[in-house]
């Protein structure tokens, strides 16, 4: 066995078994490849020997390259399952990986923006585009992120199968968990005249949006066309594809939908990832009342 086997059953561990998505999965083989790069090692055996020093060693490695709090913390999580499965493929009882905290990180919140910006930056995505088709396609696109909350990845990953869109979608999202979400007219009008437009065969098995010359669409695509449209708007860095998710989140909560609603809708694992929207909300109310409570004047 050799470094190339060793990270060859990682990523088909992390791809078939954890059913990782495939930009975690490139990110935790990196992580990996870096590890044995640094160590040497060419068998689980020699992983699984390693221990929280170790860990230390390969984190200093990476801050000396530069690296923050976050990016060092996902660091320390790949490594933690990386050795993990290297201790169950060397056959020992106790495959918990060392114990190691690891950087303290402020979750910051979620940055929605408003309904209005959320219908300008479709618009003018749309207007943008080289052609007609293509811009079709960039507003439906954020319109199934905004209009029902999906995943800049659960959007590119629709097939040809899913045509025509119904009241309802069945979503598979992160570690191939399914949801159903409502998809209100405006955004099945916005799928169906994209696929009237669009000028590739969208068979079952082919994917809904492509690109230019017929491949998946990227989703650096869509990032690409978002940021050239939200400095045209004058629209803050954070108004990026995901924060029309967000903003869905947000706006459904300001609007009544309970937190075990919203949860389901999101495809959250636990309760405690949605409850940040409430402290999104009351950040939103907060900056209404202060804007626009009057003040007696002297």
């Amino acid at each position: 066995m050799n470094k190339a086997d060793l990270l060859q059953a990682w990523h088909d561990h992390l791809l078939h078994s954890r059913r990782r998505s495939p930009h975690t999965v490139r990110a935790y083989l990196a992580t990996a490849e870096r590890l044995l790069a640094r160590t040497g090692a060419t068998s689980w055996a020699e992983v699984a020997q390693m221990e929280a020093g170790d860990l230390r060693l390969q984190l200093a490695a990476r801050r000396a390259g530069g690296i923050g709090n976050v990016s060092a913390a996902r660091e320390l999580s790949a490594l933690k399952g990386f050795l993990a499965f290297a201790r169950q493929q060397a056959g020992l009882a106790d495959a918990t990986p060392p114990r190691m905290r690891g950087p303290r990180v402020k979750k910051g919140l979620p940055r929605p923006i408003t309904p209005d910006d959320a219908s300008n930056l479709a618009e003018l995505v749309e207007n943008n585009a080289a052609n007609g088709w293509i811009g079709a396609r960039d507003r439906a696109v954020l319109l199934l992120m905004y209009g029902a909350g999906l995943r800049i990845a659960e959007a590119l990953s629709l097939t040809g199968a899913h045509l025509p869109l119904g009241e309802t979608l069945l979503v598979t999202g992160k570690g191939g968990k399914q949801r159903i979400v409502p998809l209100i007219p405006v955004v099945r009008a916005a799928v169906a005249d994209y696929a009237r437009q669009c000028p590739w065969p969208l068979g079952r098995d082919e994917p809904l949006f492509r690109g230019a010359k017929g491949g998946a669409l990227s989703q650096g695509m869509v990032q690409k066309a978002v940021a050239q449209a939200r400095r045209v708007l004058g629209l803050p860095e954070t108004a990026t594809p995901h924060a029309l998710r967000h903003s869905f989140a947000t706006h459904l909560l300001g609007a009544g939908a309970d937190l075990r609603s919203l949860q389901e809708l999101l495809g959250h694992t636990s309760l405690g990832s949605t409850q940040i929207y409430t402290r999104v909300d009351a950040a939103t109310l907060l900056d209404t009342y202060r804007h626009a409570h009057p003040r007696d004047r002297d």
